[in-house]
């Protein structure tokens, strides 16, 4: 045991070494630092991973598992801000995000930074969709299992069905809301655009009879560009809007 401690503590100082060198480097040579925040986000969401794990447990124990995503996304906010200064700025005047209850949120999918966005936004009692194969991850899988994300089989549309008539339960009988990226997929898009959307969110409002919540997060490109080996400290805006108009033609359909 204190041989594998032993060995787990070089190779922290050394991805910590490793970071920190290229943070400096990062001065001479921009695409350093792109190398630099990608290590930190990381180890960053593998420590709120573990943390989520282990607040889940103890807010499942007292009954409040409903609210395991927005802690450990809150978690994950702060700690991002601290080690990569990069963060999302929630303009919602109305408060829709914070009131509306429950709903289908849904928004863009940019990029693997996402995660941080819905650390900013995520009101409580809400919960993720995510491809059934993340179940397998180690830490990051764990906690969302214990945390109620909802799984999806996209290579079965029998699971995929039943995934959401389980989403649509939730919402109705605990008023737990979800977060979708009707997309489907990232989109890595250096300019501001959308890819063709997917039917489940809107299936899943239908069924579940909720209001659809569009949350739009600003390209951020300028922030992160993986095809331009670009991250650089920032904030990005997020506006949450709720369309009664959308609402209502959505739950007539």
């Amino acid at each position: 045991m204190s041989l594998f401690l032993h060995y787990l503590g070089l190779i922290a100082l050394s991805y910590i070494g490793v970071t920190v060198a290229l943070f400096m480097l990062s001065v001479r040579i921009p695409a350093a630092g792109f190398f630099a925040r990608l290590l930190t986000s990381y180890i960053s969401l593998l420590v709120c991973a573990i943390y989520g794990v282990v607040v889940s447990i103890l807010l499942r124990l007292v009954g409040y598992g409903g609210i395991s995503q927005w802690a450990t996304g809150k978690a994950f906010k702060y700690v991002m801000r601290l080690t990569t200064g990069v963060s999302f700025v929630i303009e919602d005047p109305e408060n829709y995000l914070g009131s509306t209850r429950p709903a289908v949120f849904i928004g863009n999918h940019q990029t693997e930074l996402d995660v941080l966005m819905l650390g900013c936004i995520f009101p409580k009692y809400c919960s993720v969709t995510a491809k059934s194969s993340l179940k397998k991850t180690p830490v990051l899988g764990w906690f969302m299992r214990l945390s109620r994300t909802v799984f999806i089989d996209r290579a079965n549309p029998i699971n995929a069905r039943s995934a959401m008539a389980g989403a649509a339960d939730e919402i109705q009988n605990n008023k737990q809301s979800v977060y979708m990226f009707p997309e489907g997929t990232r989109s890595y898009s250096k300019e501001p655009m959308l890819l063709p959307f997917k039917k489940g969110a809107f299936h899943l409002a239908v069924q579940a009879g909720a209001p659809i919540v569009p949350v739009v997060v600003a390209n951020y490109s300028n922030v992160l560009y993986v095809k331009g080996w670009r991250f650089n400290s920032g904030a990005i805006p997020i506006k949450g809007e709720f369309d009664a108009f959308l609402r209502h033609n959505i739950l007539t359909i």
